[in-house]
């Protein structure tokens, strides 16, 4: 067996221990998942999860920047696609807002704020999918500015305004459905949007 095939088969079984920390995170959150509990969702020894990840700790850092970059990438492509500044705009919204209460990205990063107070990794983590998002943000306003479709003088500053009303809503959607519905969650940040970007909110129908 070659050096590469080797190496292949241990990126193969990295990927499933991640996949499968994710689904047990998302079940019992970050604070009580344990090695233990990975290892039996799969039917591996903990002693093989050790093998790739010497802690817990490392694990579930793996894990979250695992997810962080298929969510970066995504959102680099949504905001880099094509179409109308507008269309892209509101792509990069519809990604943003969670499709349910229970949407698995959404739930997993509300849960990672809350260990981002204590654990610097998991911080740094939040902060670079933040600075993802606010990027791809910024670059639709700057690029629909340029273009001629937007009146943004400071595309960071709006996508700054844009991210901090979307997080407190999204959180108030996720805990309380009944009062915040997904359909008003995003007539919100459209307004916000069109606000920011100098066009009608008639634009993003």
């Amino acid at each position: 067996m070659s050096s590469r095939t080797r190496a292949e088969q241990a990126d193969q079984r990295r990927a499933e221990l991640l996949e499968a920390t994710r689904k047990v995170v998302l079940e019992k959150g970050l604070a009580h998942t344990r090695i233990a509990d990975i290892a039996k969702s799969i039917n591996v020894s903990g002693g093989l999860i050790h093998y790739h990840f010497a802690t817990k700790d490392e694990l579930i850092v793996a894990m979250l920047k695992a997810t962080l970059d298929i969510e970066s990438a995504r959102l680099a492509e949504l905001a880099g696609g094509p179409g109308t500044a507008v269309e892209r705009l509101d792509r990069v919204l519809r990604y943003y807002i969670p499709e349910s209460r229970s949407d698995q990205s959404w739930l997993l990063w509300i849960d990672a704020w809350n260990t981002a107070l204590r654990e610097p990794a998991v911080n740094a983590i939040m902060l670079e999918l933040e600075t993802a998002w606010l990027e791809a943000l910024a670059q639709v306003l700057a690029s629909g500015a340029e273009a001629g479709e937007f009146t943004c003088e400071d595309p960071p500053g709006s996508a700054e305004r844009i991210d901090a009303m979307l997080d407190g809503l999204i959180i108030r959607y996720t805990l309380h459905p009944n009062v915040l519905t997904r359909g008003r969650l995003l007539t919100h940040a459209r307004t916000a949007a069109a606000q920011e970007a100098g066009v009608p909110v008639t634009a993003f129908s």
